[in-house]
Parts: C-alpha cells; sequence; structure tokens
C-alpha cells in the first residue's frame, strides 16, 4: 500500500503499553514529517492496542472518528482499591472476595449494560474549575466530578482466575473503563481496579489490522529510499 502523509491518511496504530496518545502523535510526525497529525481518541498510558492518527486533509475526520463505538478486552483485580482505579497509583485497601462465585460476578457485570450515569475517575483529563482533574488529585485534592451519560452494549465476563476476571466491553464515547471496574468492585461490596486494558476496535477499525511503530519506520524508510533512487 502506497502511503501518501502529506496528502492525508488514517493510520491505525497499536500503542505500546506506557506511552501516552501524545508520544505516539509525536513520534509519527517526527518518523514521517508532517505536522499536521492528530489521534481520534485518547488511551491511557497503561492501556495499550488500537489508537487512530489521522495525517493531512484526514484531521477533519476524527470528531467522526472517535464518536464511534469502542471495543475493549482486560482484565479487573476484585478485592483491591486504588485511588487512581488501576495500576498507577498503590493499593490502600484489600478486601475478602472468598465469598463471591462466578454467578455473582456475572449478574453484577449485567447491571452496568445499557445507558447509565457514570463519574469519570479523579485521576482523568476531565476540567475541574480550569485544571486537570488528574492534577488535583496527584496534590491530594478531592474534587466533585459530574456524571455522564454513557451506552454499555456488552459487558462480558470471559474469564475468572482467582481474583483476577477478565472481560471484553462495547461502549459509546466516553466511557471510562477504569470507573467501569472500580464500579463494579463497588457493586460487588469488594473494591475493584482496572489491571490491564487493550482497545480491539473503533466503528468499524480494528486492532489486528493496526501497524506498530516500527512499521511506520519502515514505511517511511522506503519512501526514502524511492526518492533518493529516483534523484540520484
Amino acid at each position: 500500500m502506497a502511503y501518501n502523509f502529506e496528502t492525508g491518511e488514517i493510520l491505525l496504530i497499536n500503542k505500546p503499553l506506557n506511552w501516552t496518545s501524545f508520544d505516539v502523535v509525536k513520534k509519527v510526525r517526527n518518523i514521517i514529517r508532517v505536522k499536521k497529525v492528530g489521534h481520534a481518541g485518547t488511551l491511557d498510558p497503561l492501556a495499550s492496542g488500537l489508537l487512530i492518527l489521522c495525517t493531512g486533509k484526514y484531521t477533519k475526520r476524527i470528531d467522526e472518528i472517535q464518536g464511534q463505538e469502542k471495543e475493549y478486552t482486560g482484565t479487573i483485580v476484585l478485592g483491591q482499591i486504588t485511588p487512581s482505579y488501576d495500576r498507577e497509583t498503590a493499593v490502600t485497601e484489600t478486601r475478602d472476595i472468598t465469598h463471591l462465585s462466578p454467578a455473582d460476578i456475572e449478574a453484577a457485570a449485567n447491571n452496568f449494560v445499557g445507558t447509565i450515569e457514570q463519574v469519570p475517575p479523579l485521576y482523568s483529563a476531565v476540567m475541574v474549575d480550569g485544571k486537570r482533574a488528574y492534577d488535583l488529585a496527584r496534590k491530594g485534592k478531592s474534587a466533585e466530578l459530574k456524571p455522564r451519560t454513557i451506552t454499555i452494549s456488552a459487558f462480558d465476563i470471559t474469564a475468572i482466575t482467582g481474583e483476577v476476571v477478565s472481560f471484553r466491553v462495547v461502549c459509546t464515547k466516553g466511557t471510562y473503563i477504569r470507573s467501569l471496574a472500580n464500579d463494579l468492585g463497588e457493586k460487588l461490596g469488594c473494591g475493584a481496579f482496572l489491571g490491564s486494558l487493550e482497545r480491539t476496535r473503533i466503528g468499524d477499525f480494528r486492532l489486528e489490522d493496526a501497524l506498530t511503530i516500527e512499521d511506520i519506520q519502515e514505511i517511511r524508510k522506503k519512501q526514502l529510499e524511492e526518492v533518493n533512487g529516483s534523484n540520484p
């Protein structure tokens, strides 16, 4: 496939773990040497999977793309609570889960299927009085975040191994899977946090079709070789 980054491309990228979405944008921008690059939907640093980048004229489609339905897989750790609802912060409380059965967990998950109100995590980029919520959280300050209306069309429990619950979620834009993990823990009365997360789909765009950063580097290298070969 021939890529014209300057004119415009929709790039499906497999975001590495521990990279911010902007890290990926910056890296790709430097590789392809195109200023007009943006991402269509943020992924947390501790999440991996599908991140869509738009270049050139396709940056106009960012809002359209990020508004599409999303699908995730991952794990939730039951019986442990962290302030960030994931592994970013240390466990502050542990609770017993030996009384919980797989049926209990599946029944609790079913409560979140449909159109619901969800409160974003305090460790999030939501603006509160002109400041990012995560900046307040990291300074030990609290803030009241307003609930958002979201739709979860699937919350499937795919495996349970001890305290680790594997899942698949299909949801609308604006859904925080970290909040979903925390809310599941509250519903079960044992607490929980998001152990791992991978985005597998945005609309009709799928992770299996995504490129790695190394793939982008190789594509750009070949383009430059072709240009240099035709212009000795």
